[in-house]
């Protein structure tokens, strides 16, 4: 069913629990992660790094979870020209607080596209191309610049000082859940037209690809 952005909420990821080692991420149509005692449960969103550059800074939301495992909803890991087996360890830790931001306008994202590489050989007259993966992608969007001193203005402020990795989560109407590992860079200066209320901008830089749930 289309969908419009109105009503979407926005929220970033303000803290998060104690760093876990993993020790195993399998090659599975859902990768199963171990950590032991990871204290995690069904539905918690948590960041992984990992030796998978696929996976690596991602955010993901934790499904089947026992005491020393779980999987990574939705996330395909059976291909091991990209996933090399042995090789996805690393860390995760769950994010503990998003913190709402209010008083969005003007949403927009940015890059995405792929990345193309053309190339010519010199027996031929025509050129071929390839794919070189992805373009970074961002989001910005504008607030009411008197949005000053609520938390989710106060989060984005501290974000931009520390400029520590953490995620935009994005809330639709129908349940929808998108979840962008980025960095945050707040412009505080603000924006006068006539006509219009006083604004500020904020962008959120993409750290490798998002991930999506239907609800």
């Amino acid at each position: 069913m289309a969908q419009v952005p109105t009503g979407t909420l926005f929220f970033i990821a303000t803290a998060y629990g104690a760093v876990k080692p993993v020790t195993i991420v399998t090659n599975a149509t859902e990768a199963v992660v171990t950590a032991v005692a990871h204290g995690y449960a069904n539905g918690d969103i948590v960041e992984i790094t990992s030796g998978w550059g696929r996976i690596n800074r991602r955010n993901f939301r934790i499904k089947s979870s026992t005491t020393d495992s779980f999987v990574l909803e939705g996330q395909d890991t059976t291909n091991t020209t990209f996933f090399p087996a042995g090789t996805g360890i690393g860390s995760v830790r769950k994010v503990t607080t998003f913190t709402q931001i209010t008083q969005v306008m003007n949403p927009a994202s940015s890059g995405g596209d792929p990345k193309t590489v053309n190339f010519k050989y010199v027996e031929s007259d025509s050129e071929y191309s390839i794919n070189d993966g992805f373009a970074a992608t961002g989001y910005t969007m504008n607030l009411d610049a008197d949005a000053i001193g609520t938390a989710g203005y106060t989060a984005l402020k501290s974000l931009t000082e520390v400029q520590t990795d953490t995620c935009l989560k994005m809330l639709s109407r129908s349940g929808a859940t998108l979840y962008q590992p980025c960095t945050v860079a707040l412009n505080e200066a603000v924006k006068l037209q006539d006509g219009q209320i006083n604004q500020v901008s904020v962008a959120f830089n993409g750290n490798n690809r998002l991930t999506r749930y239907a609800s």
